[in-house]
Parts: structure tokens; C-alpha cells; sequence
């Protein structure tokens, strides 16, 4: 990772870190929850050898990014504007996106409210849903799930950074990026989420241990409040949204998920992308399902999702190129 450069840029009123390398046109990689730029590191070389200038921040609430404390600085107007700012600091008009869960979402949005800005997306994990014109998401989640999903958990400021203090950050992390379920994550009525959930003995061959214990470097430091935020603005960001309620994203998709992925069956997601209603909602879309893959699929099947990202980068450059 010696020839990836760091630096701070100041965006929308915070300063963010970024991770990048390569020159040539640019490729933006958002992650997810709860992880930090790294999580992309194989994506950012390989992306880099094939010609593209790689940037993959850490967003904002995490690592060595700007934290605020207050829920109401996570909004998704808050999120893509910071990335519209990291854009206008890099000087570029346009950029070829990648997202991965909350990145993901943070993605689906940048391309709602800026489709000028972005020149194709591939997402990974999380679709794009329609918006329900009357209930709020935690209502749904709540009414779906009940009150032990880890979504409904997160929403009271302090309640689960207290609950997972009881573990050092490189348990915390162990629990919630090595779930192995399919199905909904939800703790029994009384029981907190991060007890509720197991903790391996061993780790995956994907999983990079020393890249495991920065993160908790950077967890201890910084704390999970601000990671948590992203799910305490989501009532917001349904009330925000509302002039977009029904709107199409129009920028070139490729959607990948992985077929075990959490809640591929329980949570409708299996039926959904194989449906009408998400073409209908993203007409330029292309469904990639991967075979025995779960939710950090960018670093579970780093190679397989590498060579998809590039495959549709590489095609709509081709078409872009040609009008």
C-alpha cells in the first residue's frame, strides 16, 4: 500500500481523508458500514494498473475524516454533497462510481440528485428502493422485523455505543463483518444486537487480520457514533427525499449481489432485482447475482468484482466515446 497517496481535502464543510492512486479517468469507491477506505485496497491497485485514477475516501463519521456528533450532519444531502465537493477539489466533472451497502446508498443518491456528475455506477449489496409515500423506514423496518433488527438497535443516540463498549472495537468489527446469515439480523426481544451476534474463532481468508486491526486503531479513536448517524438520518432522509418520490436514476447501472447474501430471500431482495419494479426504476440496468458470496462481497470476491466494475466501466467509455 506504499504507492497509495493520502491526503486530507476539505469538502462541504469538513475535511475528509482520501486514499488514491493511478492517473487517467476517475473512479470514486464509497464504502460502506462499518468499514474505512482499505476495504477497496485491492480494487484501488488493480483499477490503478488498468488506467484509472482511484480515489476511495473515508466518509465522512469515519477514520481519519472529519466525525460531527449530531445525527442531523448524516443526512443524504450531507453525504452526497460531500462527494460532490470531493469532485470540485479534484477538478473533475465527472467520475465513474462504486458502492458497496451504505455507499451503495449513498451512491443511488448521488446519481438521483447529480446524474450530470456521474458517468456510470456499479453497486454492490444494496438496491435502489421506491420510496413508500407514508411510512417512515424505521416504521417499516420496525412493523417488518420488530424492534431486535440491528437497523431499529442504532436509532437511540447512545444506546448501542454503549452496548458495544463492552468489546474492544476489533471484536465489535469481528461480529458485524463476519456474520455468517442469510437471514435477518435481529436479536431476541431484551437482547442487544452486538451480544446477540457470534463471534468467529478464526477468520476467513478474505479477511486481512492487520487490516482488521487498523480499523480498530481507527475505531478506537474515533468511536462508532458517527457510523451509527448514517442510520439515525434515515426517517430524515425519508422526509428530505419526498420531491424525488417516484424519480428514476438514469445513469448506467450494473447492480452485483451475492446469492447469500443477508436477507436475499427474507428481505424480498432476490425477487425484487429479478422483478419489473427496480428496471422500471433504473432503466439503464444491468443484475449480476454471484454464486456463494455474502455482504462484503468487494473483498470476498475481490477479483470476480474487480473484473465486473471494469468490464462496465470499459463498455461505457466505449459508448461515451462514440457520441
Amino acid at each position: 500500500m506504499s504507492d497509495i497517496n493520502h491526503r486530507r481535502v476539505h469538502t462541504n464543510g469538513i475535511w475528509m481523508h482520501i486514499a488514491e492512486k493511478g492517473q487517467g479517468p476517475l473512479v470514486l469507491l464509497i464504502h460502506g458500514f462499518p468499514e474505512l477506505w482499505s476495504c477497496w485496497k485491492y480494487q484501488i491497485n488493480h483499477l490503478a494498473e488498468y488506467g484509472y485514477h482511484v480515489v476511495a475516501p473515508d466518509m465522512r463519521g469515519y477514520g481519519d475524516s472529519d466525525s460531527p456528533q449530531d445525527p442531523e450532519s448524516y443526512t443524504i444531502f450531507h453525504l452526497v454533497g460531500d462527494l460532490i465537493g470531493l469532485l470540485d477539489e479534484l477538478g473533475e466533472e465527472q467520475a465513474f462510481v462504486v458502492g458497496h451497502d451504505w455507499g451503495a446508498q449513498i451512491a443511488w443518491h448521488l446519481c438521483l440528485f447529480r446524474p450530470d456528475r456521474v458517468k456510470a455506477l456499479v453497486n454492490l449489496g444494496v438496491t435502489y428502493m421506491p420510496r413508500s409515500p407514508e411510512l417512515k423506514p424505521t416504521e417499516i423496518f420496525s412493523k417488518l422485523y420488530g424492534e431486535g433488527l440491528y437497523i431499529s438497535q442504532f436509532q437511540e443516540p447512545g444506546v448501542a455505543e454503549k452496548s458495544f463498549s463492552k468489546y474492544d472495537s476489533l471484536t465489535v468489527l469481528k461480529k458485524l463483518l463476519l456474520v455468517n446469515a442469510p437471514d435477518i439480523i435481529a436479536a431476541p426481544a431484551g437482547v442487544e444486537i452486538i451480544d446477540f451476534l457470534h463471534t468467529p474463532s478464526s477468520l476467513p481468508e478474505w479477511v486481512n487480520l492487520e487490516d482488521l486491526q487498523s480499523w480498530a486503531e481507527k475505531f478506537n479513536a474515533t468511536g462508532f457514533t458517527g457510523a451509527l448517524n448514517y442510520y439515525r438520518a434515515m426517517d430524515k432522509n425519508w422526509e428530505l427525499t419526498a420531491p424525488w418520490q417516484g424519480a428514476k436514476i438514469c445513469v448506467p447501472t450494473k447492480f452485483i449481489i451475492g446469492d447469500k447474501h443477508m436477507g436475499f430471500k427474507s428481505f424480498g431482495t432476490e425477487n425484487y432485482i429479478k422483478g419489473d419494479e427496480f428496471k422500471t426504476l433504473v432503466p439503464d440496468l444491468e443484475v449480476v447475482v454471484i454464486q456463494d458470496a455474502q455482504h462484503y462481497i468487494q473483498l470476498e470476491k475481490a477479483e470476480q468484482i474487480t473484473e465486473e466494475i471494469l468490464s462496465h466501466f470499459r463498455k461505457k467509455s466505449i459508448i461515451c466515446a462514440t457520441h
